[in-house]
């Protein structure tokens, strides 16, 4: 099993920190008509925002995170690491497409799904990679780190799709579009904190029992 760099566990916890931080600060700048349980996140760093390079810069860093787990996370295999930095680099991408002031924006929609879509999937990517069994006349393969085995994979991905379906519903009919956002946005960085933190437990239960 590779190493699990220090750099990049802080890099998973400073994810979700940098997200909630952003909408926060940059919310708390906005007039008083801003709600955070009805508004969303691309709002904040919309044209009409006021001081829409906070949430900009959260987003840029945020998406940068992404991008240097998905290098690091050699646990994860090929294509959930994949899909992991698909999802970061459409993260960057949402700058350039911002949510106009009125009415929708093909660009931005297009990015946005994109992104939640490949945030969500990366879990159950290790469906794809995982061996499913031992091989006739070979060993069978080492238990992966539990946050990579596929009964594992395979639920986070249908809980973040469900809270996706909940974002999507609010975004038609409800008056939670905000909330909706958020909550989901915080459960998709924190898996990328709990999938590191399951690799470097194995790693380090590894090193031990090798002693």
């Amino acid at each position: 099993m590779r190493a699990v760099p220090t750099w990049a566990v802080a890099t998973a916890a400073a994810a979700p920190v940098l997200l909630a931080t952003g909408w926060t600060v940059a919310g708390a700048r906005q007039p008083a008509g801003y709600d955070p349980v009805r508004d969303t996140i691309s709002e904040l760093a919309g044209p009409d925002a006021t001081d829409p390079w906070i949430m900009t810069g959260a987003l840029l860093l945020f998406g940068c995170c992404y991008l240097a787990i998905a290098a690091a996370l050699h646990s994860a295999g090929l294509p959930s690491r994949f899909l992991l930095a698909v999802g970061g680099v459409a993260t960057i991408a949402l700058i350039a497409f911002p949510r106009p002031s009125v009415g929708g924006s093909l660009g931005h929609g297009t990015v946005a799904t994109v992104a939640v879509l490949a945030l969500a999937l990366w879990p159950a990517g290790t469906a794809l990679w995982l061996p499913r069994g031992p091989v006739v006349g070979h060993l069978a393969p080492p238990e992966p780190p539990w946050a990579f085995r596929r009964a594992v994979g395979l639920s986070v991905t249908a809980l973040l799709l469900g809270l996706v379906g909940w974002f999507a519903l609010e975004v038609n009919v409800g008056s939670r579009t905000g909330l909706a956002e958020r909550v989901t946005a915080l459960a998709v960085a924190l898996w990328p904190l709990l999938a590191v933190l399951s690799a470097r437990r194995a790693q380090l239960a590894a090193r031990s029992s090798a002693r």
